[in-house]
């Protein structure tokens, strides 16, 4: 297994399209975080044609065409916003820039995909909300840790069912690895990146409404911390949330930028669901020291002990979801509320965290 940094995550699953050949045109633009391919690679899977491509950068837009043939590079990005064929803009902007780039983007009347975290400011929401129903348009994000890994939809699909009843509690681990020689500039300033719970945090709480089916939620209490990159003071390579639903499901996480290099990959994500009638466990990258596969789920409840392995079983429906929504105006596969309120809730436990500052060793 490749012991990547996470950036360029981009998952393939089985082609399900949903759309005839042409039907749903779609760009790219703005290559600053690798999650841009895993976007991509999900939209065409479902019948999506990817037309265009456009970045400043030369070098992010050559290797773009490199990995896909036949795309279109644009001379600026007025030219696909220009072009009518286009219904959605796909981007993985530098987290500060992704909001005023989906006002755009929606004031050209295409809805808009954005990598997470989609806002690093709740003036930014404010203004995309207002942006949303003036105007019609969508602002999808990619919250991919639930969307395009395969233990996170079926565990969904078995809370659906029934397996674990109610659910009452969800707890998140989601460590990242941190690849320093990798990383951008942007990558440290918080005024870009807003912060650890904004942008990795964010997959928690969206997790955590999905799972619990909450509609809303308060941030009990928050808290970050740098602890071992003092270089760069306004980083935070640490940070934890307590959330309570507003149908009183609890939940925790914890996200961090502390996985060792002995790991066979980005980050040990792991999830426990419990609910009234048993409990589910995600060990979605890797199940260590065991198998260097993904996608693992276990599920206990009155009919015992199980174990799944669901890479290549489940697929990745967002998708398809998403781009028959576009196509017909509904909301399959995440509604708007549901989209904006998880970023709601992780630049509200940015905001309040109480920052932690370390001690000095001796």
């Amino acid at each position: 297994m490749q012991k990547s940094d996470g950036m360029n995550y981009a998952p393939q699953g089985n082609f399900n399209t949903v759309c005839q050949p042409g039907e749903f045109i779609f760009a790219a633009a703005a290559l600053d975080h690798g999650h841009i391919y895993g976007m991509c690679n999900g939209l065409r899977e479902a019948g999506g044609e990817l037309k265009w491509v456009y970045d400043p950068d030369p070098a992010k837009v050559d290797k773009f065409l490199s990995t896909y043939p036949g795309v279109r590079a644009a001379s600026s990005l007025e030219e696909i916003l220009g072009d009518s064929e286009v219904k959605l803009v796909a981007a993985a902007a530098i987290p500060c820039d992704r909001g005023p780039l989906g006002l755009r983007v929606m004031d050209s009347g295409k809805d808009y995909f954005t990598d997470k975290a989609p806002f690093t400011t709740l003036e930014q929401l404010d203004e995309a909300r207002a942006k949303v129903a003036e105007t019609g348009q969508k602002y999808a994000v990619y919250y991919s840790e639930r969307l395009h890994v395969e233990s996170a939809i079926y565990a969904g699909q078995l809370i659906e069912q029934g397996a674990i009843g109610r659910v009452h509690q969800v707890i998140g681990l989601g460590p990242h690895r941190i690849s320093l020689s990798s990383r951008p500039d942007w990558f440290f300033e918080k005024e870009k990146f807003g912060g650890i719970l904004c942008d990795i945090g964010s997959h928690q709480i969206e997790q955590f409404l999905y799972f619990t089916g909450a509609k809303d939620a308060k941030v009990v209490h928050s808290k970050v911390a740098n602890y071992n990159y003092p270089q760069y003071p306004s980083f935070e390579d640490f940070g934890d949330a307590t959330l309570v639903g507003d149908n009183g499901a609890t939940g925790y996480f914890r996200v961090d930028w502390m996985t060792p290099d002995g790991l066979s990959t980005w980050g040990d994500g792991r999830m426990t669901i419990l609910g009234s009638d048993g409990y589910i466990e995600l060990r979605k990258y890797v199940d260590i020291a065991r198998e260097q596969t993904s996608n693992h789920v276990y599920l206990v409840n009155k009919d015992g002990e199980q174990h799944f392995a669901v890479s290549g079983q489940v697929g990745f429906p967002y998708f398809g979801q998403l781009i028959l929504d576009c196509l017909n105006r509904t909301e399959v596969a995440m509604t708007q509320e549901h989209t904006f309120k998880a970023a709601e809730l992780c630049l509200i436990a940015q905001r309040d965290a109480m920052i932690i500052t370390a001690a000095k060793q001796e």
